[in-house]
């Protein structure tokens, strides 16, 4: 259990972020925003600014930057390009850029510049734009509608006609923000056409090929460094609004230029989680069968569609044994900054739907709510034929309730003031992989390198690639030197998705079967030390016929510094065989007050099948960081929309969060069952599940302790003051 090897830089404040960058004769920016939802900017009056202290210039639509054609992620597709056009399409979209001497100079300098515009009317009602909803997008390889049916079965309608047992409920999630703590910043430098960019992200390779296409560059000419990331969550995936215009602000200022958003910012200028409506309805038999489920989504888009949050495919689409199954997902497009990937996309807001809607059948039917679950678990995906590759989902109940003291009927108790009740979920989230590339040195001092380009936001993920790399070159990890965050080393892909172990680890195995061939050859090779001999490794060692030696003391004695070989990673064949999840289950304990409605999470357990676990005290800080995210979901998080179309709460005043005093000791434990089927390591994702099902568990809880079934994510004091 070893700790994090970033720990001694980041507690003493050593570690450099993006913005702990400073460089000889730095410039600084600030992001003008647009003040109207939807429309055109007619006029930008930048002349008071270009005359106040420090400015060095100000770049708008009408005097604009050298950035072209919105480039093209591997991964995340298009990406918006800031100051190309007059278009606005949301409120707080960036519209100018203004660079100073310092960071106040460009403050105070963008308060004067003046904008007029072609205001137009902007749909920013989720309520309002259902009516006009439109047919999602393809998610995951998935058409917006899928209905399967049994054979003797005509429409999903005649299933809940006939079931005896049937819920049917509508459920709403609110919009949340990413509100990581380091804001989406960048500095740039050009240094003979060269541009080196240090931002925070979760993919520095995949930043450098965006920043490249919107520069006109070949990519090679693209550094980027990202060692530190202060918190990405799926928000830093893109390459930042500050990130572009820095880049091409500095190139044609010739001097280095820093820019970062600020918090208010933050909200409006990157990207959130979708506000969603969910519509869920399950038919059942007395013995708890599921004899039909339809879940039906609407989700919140930006007027670009770019992104839409797959709540009843993340979900319903795979969780539940069933014969009849009927999903669909609508986006609602309005005047809102973009929608994107946030932690556990898809299946957090989704399972808040679906496990309120289990729970709610359970009670119907009188049953555990572990029970039905169990009655139901899927060995595939209604309507596919390939098993889960491994699940013991079972096992995950089984030991959370023994854990937690769970009862099969669980009933409310009284303590003083507080109604006191418990409720539980089902957690589930797609076992993925990316593709991953990592490059492996062995070095004559008897230590190796293991290095690729992917990001670590917090994860560990540097522990990762010392462990795997230790164990896949039988070498202590003290011997091992990760390296990640900079684009120039072997493209390790995005850090997202839960992916980066399974990815990352998978690529360090093939690598280091690569170099350990290279360096057998190497020893048997003619002039070598074992030349002409049978040369074995083991232990860092290499065994001839009649000598051992030390690899560092080979690349020495055939006069070599160190020897390198890469390994490539990327899903495959695997997926032709089975299908892939992670597992868990989720209990709480929640305590309501009687007079105030104040809600209180007092105990939470998680237990999870995220296959094999390579360092377990990172396992346990994701899973908890995890499950307050779903804590924070629950109670707490909330973007609101005045009728303009501006946040009113763009800040950590306004938008809640939750503090030390709101999380109570957190339990998990891991039923590990390596998957080969899935990777050569055997481990699958778990940064993502942890939160997924937290939010249901809650509600259920309230339910239990009060009788007040809420259907809404935040639950509010007001949902709970009872008469």
């Amino acid at each position: 259990m070893s700790d994090r090897l970033d720990a001694p830089l980041k507690v003493t404040g050593r570690a450099k972020y993006a913005m702990d960058h400073n460089l000889p004769g730095m410039a600084y920016g600030y992001v003008v925003v647009s003040t109207v939802a939807h429309g055109q900017v007619e006029t930008m009056d930048a002349d008071a600014a270009k005359e106040a202290p420090g400015v060095i210039a100000v770049y708008t639509p009408f005097e604009r930057l050298d950035l072209r054609t919105p480039p093209v992620s591997p991964i995340m597709g298009e990406t918006w390009v800031p100051l190309r056009n007059t278009d606005v399409d949301y409120y707080g979209q960036p519209i100018g850029f203004v660079v100073a001497n310092s960071f106040e100079q460009a403050r105070d300098a963008a308060m004067l510049v003046r904008v007029t515009y072609d205001e137009k009317p902007a749909l920013v009602s989720f309520d309002d734009g259902l009516a006009s909803a439109e047919d999602a997008p393809e998610s995951r390889g998935n058409p917006p509608q899928i209905e399967v049916l049994a054979d003797e079965v005509e429409s999903i309608e005649d299933v809940f006609a006939a079931a005896p047992f049937v819920v049917d409920h509508a459920y709403r999630t609110a919009t949340q923000n990413h509100a990581a703590m380091e804001p989406h910043s960048a500095v740039a430098v050009w240094d003979e056409g060269e541009l080196t960019v240090y931002t925070g992200n979760q993919g520095s390779n995949l930043i450098a090929t965006e920043l490249a296409g919107a520069l006109d560059l070949d990519v090679a000419a693209v550094h980027v460094i990202n060692p530190y990331v202060g918190g990405a969550f799926g928000g830093k995936g893109r390459t930042s609004t500050p990130a572009f215009l820095a880049a091409a602000a500095a190139r044609e200022l010739g001097r280095p230029v820093k820019a970062a958003l600020t918090r208010e910012q933050v909200f409006t200028a990157t990207a959130t989680r979708a506000t969603t409506l969910q519509k869920v309805t399950i038919g059942a038999d007395a013995d708890g069968t599921i004899l039909g489920l339809r879940h039906d989504s609407w989700s919140s888009t930006a007027m670009d569609r770019s992104f839409v949050e797959p709540t009843s495919h993340g979900t319903s689409r795979e969780w539940y044994a069933t014969k009849n199954l009927s999903i669909s997902q609508k986006m609602v497009p309005l005047n809102i900054p973009p929608t994107t990937f946030m932690r556990a996309p898809g299946e957090a807001p989704g399972s808040f739907a679906l496990e309120s809607a289990m729970d709610e059948l359970a009670l119907a039917l009188d049953m555990d709510p572990i029970e039905l679950r169990v009655r139901n678990s899927s060995l595939a995906p209604p309507g596919k034929d390939l098993q889960w590759s491994s699940k013991h989902l079972d096992e995950c109940f089984t030991v959370g309730a023994r854990e937690f003291g769970w009862s099969p009927r669980p009933n409310a108790r009284v303590e003083g003031d507080w109604l006191v009740g418990v409720g539980m979920a089902t957690a589930m989230f797609p076992a993925l992989r990316f593709p991953a590339t990592v490059g492996i040195t062995l070095h004559a001092d008897g230590t190796a390198e293991v290095a690729t380009s992917g990001a670590d936001p917090g994860t560990g993920l540097l522990n990762v690639m010392s462990s795997v790399g230790a164990e896949s070159l039988d070498l202590a990890p003290s011997r091992i030197t990760p390296r990640l965050g900079d684009s120039k080393l072997p493209p390790g892909g995005m850090s997202g998705g839960s992916t980066a172990t399974a990815s990352v680890g998978t690529a360090i195995m093939l690598a280091a079967s690569e170099v350990l061939d290279a360096l057998l050859a190497l020893a048997s090779a003619p002039g070598a030390p074992f030349a002409g001999q049978i040369v074995t490794y083991a232990d860092g060692l290499l065994h001839g016929d009649t000598d051992t030696m030390p690899f560092g003391e080979l690349l020495r004695a055939v006069g070599r510094e160190s020897l390198s070989a890469n390994g490539s990673s990327a899903p495959g064949e695997e997926l032709t065989k089975h299908s892939f999840s992670s597992f868990g289950a989720q209990f709480c304990e929640v305590r309501v007050h009687r007079l105030t409605g104040e809600a209180r999470v007092s105990r939470l357990l998680g237990v999870f099948d995220g296959g094999r676990i390579i360092n377990d005290k990172l396992a346990r800080s994701q899973i908890k960081g995890g499950m307050i995210w779903g804590v924070s979901a629950a109670l707490h998080e909330a973007l609101e929309l005045d009728g303009v179309g501006r946040f009113a709460n763009a800040d950590f005043a306004g938008y809640l969060l939750p503090v030390n005093a709101d999380i109570p000791d957190i339990d998990v434990h891991f039923v590990q069952y390596p998957d080969t089927f899935h990777n050569a390591v055997g481990a699958r994702g778990i940064g993502e599940i942890a939160t997924v099902g937290v939010a249901a568990a809650i509600a259920n809880a309230i339910h239990n302790a009060t009788g007040v079934r809420v259907r809404h994510i935040p639950i509010m004091v007001e949902d709970l003051l009872v008469d």
